[in-house]
């Protein structure tokens, strides 16, 4: 525990709208990555306290208003939320920092951007027609598609953006009529129970939202496995996705899984034809590996350089990787922050170790840096790392590393870089650097994944929906797909002028 009495454990799991103490009376220290030092005590609960919440959730929906609330009045209740979230955001975006060890500049932005989704959500389902209705071919049958809650959600949720992928879920969820209960990562929960405040704050009747603090392999199982959930949706890693659908697969309850990626960033040699493109594609290829340390589901950990460029790109990219400003978040000209943990950096580690084994040759990093004033010496800081002459084979390049590791490949033809790209388990997002717009167009058709950007890395847009392909999971988030993933379709088929069938002797 603290040394000090500062620390005092946090009645964190909330429950048919009470906040209280695990039923075991565990708690959690939350430790700050940047200094390894714990700066919170939450709730550590367990598969008691998860049946606790799903019944307060089974109650308010079954038997509440929420679901039946009309759509306008919960609109309403998103944008109060979203402006919440803008009152607090220099708040919400220290804590952020905090908990997940990004900097406070980039906690800023998930705020922002939660806050859009949150008011996305309000806007589209405002916006609705009450039905699609279907020609009966007849004027006395009235036949209409419409769509529900789908009940009770399950949500886990992970620890590289606590509060953004929460709103992913939350948003849809409650812009349907759902009840939910989540569970944020048991390493980065702060934000999460921040928000369940703030929806409690804003109006959300008692038993809507629920939070159950505590690990994956009691609370997340329970969530998975639980009869009365109707929809469990799941952000994390593969292997813990797997077993999430196999807990879920006795119920045939529905199930979203995002499970990550192993994402390509392809440079074509003429988006370097110009010194201005050349430090363009450069500074994205920094950005798409190293924002957030790398641990971005999203992230561009694979550079696939043209060959003829390949030198000149890889010496700069490593140049300025060294240049990157390392240091806990809060401090003022971090440019990245620690990782999460001290597995998650042991993991990294591995990884780079087994890649210089297997062939590979550093051009920058590959160690923990010099303990400073910004990196104190217990943090897990880690250099953003370059690694050359990669191929298909290492571990590096196959697996999802989740740290600040980037890999180069080369490629001589278009059909080599498409060939190389697709070549993953993983299907999730990916970039192409082209100014040639013909090539840009089938390259991107040709890239099996669920996002591609073209001259850019990372941006996304709350009304376009998100996913990927293969091991990258099942079901989409945000956009209308994301809103459907929290609903029920129904047809309703009403005759206005009912006769008699006469099939049966009578």
């Amino acid at each position: 525990m603290a040394e000090s009495n500062e620390l005092q454990a946090r009645s964190t799991i909330h429950a048919g709208g009470e906040w209280r103490a695990a039923v075991s009376g565990a708690t959690r220290e939350i430790l700050d990555p940047a200094d390894a030092l714990p700066f919170a005590v939450v709730a550590e609960g367990d598969e008691k306290d998860t049946d606790l919440a799903i019944a307060a959730a089974r109650r308010a929906f079954d038997e509440g208003e929420w679901p039946r609330t009309p759509v306008g009045e919960r609109a309403a209740l998103l944008r109060r939320v979203a402006d919440l979230l803008e009152r607090d955001r220099e708040r919400l975006g220290l804590l952020e920092s905090r908990d997940a060890g990004k900097t406070v500049e980039e906690g800023r932005v998930d705020i922002d951007d939660v806050a859009r989704a949150f008011r996305y959500f309000a806007d589209l389902v405002a916006g609705e027609s009450p039905g699609r209705v279907v020609d009966a071919g007849s004027p006395d049958i009235h036949s209409v598609v419409v769509h529900e809650p789908i009940g009770v959600c399950s949500m886990i949720t992970p620890w590289n953006y606590p509060l953004l992928q929460a709103s992913w879920k939350i948003a849809p969820a409650l812009a349907a009529g759902n009840t939910f209960v989540i569970k944020p990562s048991e390493i980065t929960p702060m934000t999460t129970i921040a928000l369940i405040e703030l929806l409690v704050e804003a109006g959300l009747p008692a038993g809507v939202a629920n939070i159950v603090t505590g690990p994956g392999h009691s609370v997340g199982a329970r969530l998975s496995e639980h009869p009365d959930v109707d929809l469990v949706s799941f952000t994390g890693g593969l292997i813990s996705g797997t077993k999430v659908a196999q807990a879920a697969a006795p119920t045939v309850k529905k199930v979203a899984l995002e499970l990550g990626g192993k994402n390509p960033n392809v440079v074509f040699a003429d988006a370097c034809a110009t010194d201005e493109g050349f430090d363009t594609a450069v500074d994205q290829a920094l950005n798409a590996a190293f924002i957030h340390s790398g641990q971005v589901c999203s992230a561009g950990a694979r550079l696939i350089i043209e060959e003829s460029v390949r030198d000149r790109f890889v010496a700069e990219l490593a140049r300025r990787a060294e240049k990157i400003r390392l240091g806990r978040g809060t401090e003022a000209g971090v440019e990245c922050g620690p990782l999460v943990s001290e597995q998650q950096r042991a993991k990294v580690e591995r990884y780079v170790e087994s890649a210089l084994k297997e062939g590979a040759v550093l051009r920058s990093g590959g160690k923990r840096p010099d303990p400073s004033p910004q990196r104190p010496k217990n943090g897990y800081f880690y250099e953003p790392t370059v690694l050359d002459h990669c191929h298909r084979e290492m571990r590096v390049v196959r697996e999802e590393v989740f740290g600040p590791v980037l890999t180069v490949e080369t490629f001589r033809t278009e059909d080599e870089a498409v060939t190389l790209a697709n070549d993953t388990e993983y299907g999730l997002a990916g970039g192409v650097w082209t100014f040639d717009a013909g090539r840009a167009r089938r390259v991107a058709g040709r890239l099996r994944h669920g996002t591609i950007w073209i001259n850019d890395f990372h941006p996304y847009l709350p009304q376009a929906e998100w996913g990927g392909f293969g091991k990258s999971g099942v079901g989409r988030e945000l956009g209308p797909a994301g809103l459907a993933e929290y609903r029920e379709t129904k047809h309703v088929y009403q005759n206005l002028a009912p006769e008699p069938v006469r099939w049966f002797a009578g």
